[in-house]
């Protein structure tokens, strides 16, 4: 990875670039007014992008599909949880205000903001993210994203990103730490995904889902484990969730309860 500015850009831009660099320890590359494709070609790497109110991640072989924090179907969500409607992921959760909630594959943490919201300021939201880019992406498009709206705005900045593999956190967490402990492995099988999130496919990790890491999650987790996958997924009868299964919905949300 290398990082460089927008096209159009000005010294502030430029000095927040050098700082990025230095935070994450690559190559600065002044723009000069070449293409994104024209620099990947020039340096052989994929380019970190800082612009004007966001940040984008070029991938190498997909230049066209940069990814960049959005928080997509967040949006109306929390609009609907403040309502009083229902959410699917909230009901799977059974989650409230005040409790603790980690996700292991933060992605770029729509659910997580949702959980947020929900927990309000007295509960807790931490996010695992394996990828250290994807990760530094998060941090910042959390704390500078403006919706518009104030409960999204707080929801967002309360989110505590982690860049780790997921296990080795849960290995390293006291037992009942946290009230949910959430998963969200990338699809087997691709379905269609809003913008931002389809390069995301490209540079994830794909870290499948392990015997050890759901035996330390069920040490981890007060009171429930959540897997969200593809309603195709084996990997609810794997590992004994009991499956909400909706309707026409392209994916399902189990759930092993541990406070029965």
């Amino acid at each position: 990875m290398i990082i460089t500015t927008a096209g159009r850009t000005n010294i502030e831009r430029i000095q927040i670039a050098n700082r990025y660099a230095n935070q994450l320890q690559i190559p600065y590359i002044a723009r000069r007014k070449l293409s994104v494709e024209e620099i990947m070609e020039q340096e052989k790497d994929e380019v970190l992008v800082v612009g004007k109110n966001r940040l984008d991640i070029y991938p190498r072989n997909h230049p066209h599909e940069p990814i960049f924090f959005h928080p997509n179907s967040a949006m109306f969500r929390v609009k609907r949880v403040v309502r009083g409607e229902d959410d699917p992921f909230i009901q799977a959760a059974r989650l409230k205000d005040g409790m603790t909630f980690l996700d292991c594959t933060l992605g770029l943490g729509s659910d997580s903001i949702v959980a947020s919201s929900v927990v309000g300021k007295t509960g807790c939201v931490v996010g695992i993210e394996g990828n250290r880019f994807i990760a530094f992406l998060l941090q910042h498009g959390l704390k500078t994203w403006e919706s518009g709206n104030d409960e999204m705005n707080l929801a967002m900045s309360r989110i505590e990103v982690i860049n780790r593999n997921n296990l080795d956190f849960l290995k390293e967490q006291k037992n009942n730490s946290f009230d949910v402990v959430y998963f969200d492995p990338m699809f087997n099988i691709e379905i269609e995904e809003s913008d931002g999130i389809k390069g995301l496919r490209i540079i994830a990790l794909y870290t499948d889902i392990f015997d050890e890491t759901i035996e330390e999650a069920k040490r981890v987790a007060k009171k429930r484990i959540v897997l969200k996958d593809h309603w195709k997924s084996t990997r609810f009868e794997t590992f004994g969730f009991s499956v909400f299964r909706r309707k026409t919905a392209k994916f399902h949300f189990g759930v092993i309860e541990l406070d029965d």
